[in-house]
């Protein structure tokens, strides 16, 4: 682990503080990435999903300086999360109630900072005592190292998703069964 590295975690409400450190590393990792990584879409998304009950971010820093994030949320029972997944899927595997799935959003470490664990210790901290049944995310195919890093941490490819956002690329559907205990397939 990186000397002085630091974690916290952050409610919708806390995180406002630091709303346009959040976009700014976005922004940074996601540089050159075309329409779909925009600030304007990224602010809107940001917003949408800090309403959402539950939401939350755990933020890694050196020296202060931010150098990583993860947020997630549960999904509500009416969600849009699943909209665009390819068929087939296993049944009733995108049927939700608000506390069977919880939802990773974002994870990015600044380039400057990746392959020190950074990425790791934000994922375990965040999604290892998680109290639902699974987590699910959405990662670009051809991103192979954070393809190769979730599937070491225990994540699975069930399908692939076109988002009916504009500009958006297809995703892998990875889903992961919770560690808190509980037994639970990810159908």
């Amino acid at each position: 682990m990186i000397e002085g590295l630091q974690l916290r975690h952050y409610s919708a409400d806390e995180a406002e503080e630091i709303l346009d450190q959040l976009v700014d590393l976005y922004l940074e990792v996601y540089a050159g990435g075309g329409e779909f990584y925009s600030e304007d879409r990224y602010r809107r998304q940001l917003d949408l999903h800090m309403q959402r009950a539950g939401w939350e971010l755990v933020t890694a820093t050196v020296g202060g300086a931010l150098v990583g994030y993860i947020y997630g949320f549960p999904l509500p029972a009416q969600t849009r999360w699943w909209e665009g997944i390819h068929e087939p899927v296993p049944p009733g595997f995108t049927e939700e109630d608000g506390t069977r799935t919880f939802a990773l959003s974002e994870l990015l470490v600044h380039p400057a900072w990746r392959r020190q664990g950074i990425a790791g210790a934000l994922h375990d901290d965040l999604v290892n005592d998680r109290t639902e049944l699974r987590a699910t995310l959405l990662v670009r195919p051809d991103n192979i190292a954070a393809q190769a890093a979730y599937h070491s941490w225990g994540w699975s490819r069930v399908s692939r998703l076109q988002p009916k956002w504009k500009e958006a690329p297809d995703f892998d559907v990875l889903v992961r069964t919770s560690n808190s205990g509980a037994t639970a397939s990810i159908g």
